[in-house]
């Protein structure tokens, strides 16, 4: 039986290959796709309502002003609005959009495509059963971060 491999090497060698793939994917971007910084506080808002924009630099870890810049180039894409907080007038909230929800859509869809097609193409049934078995591994290793 062989013996495990050294935590050390299993790290490198993670690290190597989703690194090169979260690369490959942010290539993908098409004319006119939200950057990275962009995409991350739309899904944000998309997952959790309405927000401020303080909560969102807060989850997101950068500035408020950075984070107010990132949000002011989505709402002037129509992503995103602004309105009063719903029980506190004084404090305004932002929220995703119809059209914010149909680009977190788009270009998740497109992706998807993207990589079905590969999967298809270049990898055997059994290598995309033993993906899918190691998914929710990646996953779980990525939320422990």
């Amino acid at each position: 039986m062989p013996q495990d491999p050294e935590i050390a090497d299993v790290a490198a060698a993670l690290q190597l290959s989703i690194g090169l793939c979260v690369r490959q994917l942010r290539q993908m971007q098409a004319q006119g796709d939200l950057s990275l910084s962009e995409a991350s506080a739309l899904k944000r808002l998309d997952r959790n309502g309405l927000t401020s924009v303080t909560e969102l630099a807060k989850a997101e870890q950068i500035s408020v002003q950075s984070m107010g810049t990132t949000l002011r180039a989505l709402e002037a894409r129509g992503l995103v609005k602004r309105r009063s907080h719903p029980s506190d007038g004084r404090r305004v909230v932002l929220s995703i959009t119809k059209s914010g929800t149909r680009m977190l859509g788009d270009k998740h869809n497109a992706r998807a495509e993207q990589l079905a097609k590969v999967l298809l193409t270049e990898f055997s049934p059994s290598e995309r059963r033993q993906l899918m078995i190691a998914a929710p591994l990646i996953e779980r290793l990525a939320q422990s971060l």
